[in-house]
């Protein structure tokens, strides 16, 4: 048996401010968007790298305030260009944690947690491999 990867489905509320956030600040691109007709919620499919998210407007596909974990091999070359966007709503920063990696935690405009995480063995492999 073997199980592929996950795709978490993430509630939004306003379109204009899931674009600026995903698209704009987060670099992510948008695979597909679906409504049902021109008066319905939107559906997105966004991906960057291997990541994949779809965003919904439709209440019944899940609930806001939601949290995903990503793992990230560069946590801080991602970190450097979120921060040199100087995105008005976010200003993230990285935090060492006690079980061995290193996580940087954004907040969506809809109260979705996205924690890009990094073991710390692996950064500091890379950093003087």
């Amino acid at each position: 048996m073997h199980l592929g990867p996950i795709t978490p489905i993430l509630r939004i509320f306003d379109e204009q401010k899931a674009r600026e956030f995903y698209d704009n600040f987060l670099g992510f691109t948008v695979d597909f968007e679906h409504r049902f007709d021109d008066n319905a919620p939107l559906y997105m499919g966004i991906s960057r790298d291997g990541c994949v998210i779809h965003l919904s407007e439709h209440h019944g596909d899940c609930c806001p305030g939601s949290s995903v974990r990503i793992e990230t091999k560069d946590l801080d070359r991602l970190h450097r260009e979120l921060t040199d966007k100087n995105y008005k709503y976010y200003r993230p920063s990285i935090q060492d944690t006690s079980w061995g990696t290193r996580d940087m935690a954004v907040v969506d405009p809809f109260g979705n947690r996205l924690t890009f995480t990094a073991t710390m063995n692996v950064q500091r492999d890379e950093q003087t491999g």
